[in-house]
């Protein structure tokens, strides 16, 4: 029963002169960060940047949908909010930012 343990001990103790570069140990740890941040938060940041462009961008008259799905009309355009018309004589006011997309012109009328 002896014998199994010593040489189990003996292949686990790591040899004295097997030390690597500490650097190179943060090397892959350094290297997930770096992809981490050009597959997920760059992207992210890109998308952000350009709702923010369109969000800016709106004016009266424009056919937007919101994030709940509701289509309508720009009515009104207010510091940070949206007034948008979704039938006739019906008014929304929304937070500029549930805007989630501009229509191209004459959108509404088709469907």
């Amino acid at each position: 029963m002896n014998l199994p343990m010593s040489i189990l001990l003996a292949q686990a103790a790591p040899a004295a002169g097997a030390q690597g570069n500490p650097l190179m140990g943060l090397a892959l740890p350094i290297l997930l960060l770096v992809v981490m941040f050009f597959v997920m938060i760059r992207p992210q940041m890109k998308r952000q940047k350009e709702h923010r462009a369109m969000v800016s961008a709106l004016a009266k008259g424009d056919e937007v949908v919101t994030n709940g799905g509701i289509a309508g009309r720009v009515e009104e355009i207010g510091e940070s909010f949206v007034t948008v018309e979704i039938a006739p004589n019906v008014k929304i006011k929304l937070q500029k930012g549930a805007v989630q997309q501009v229509l191209p012109k004459g959108t509404l009328k088709s469907s």
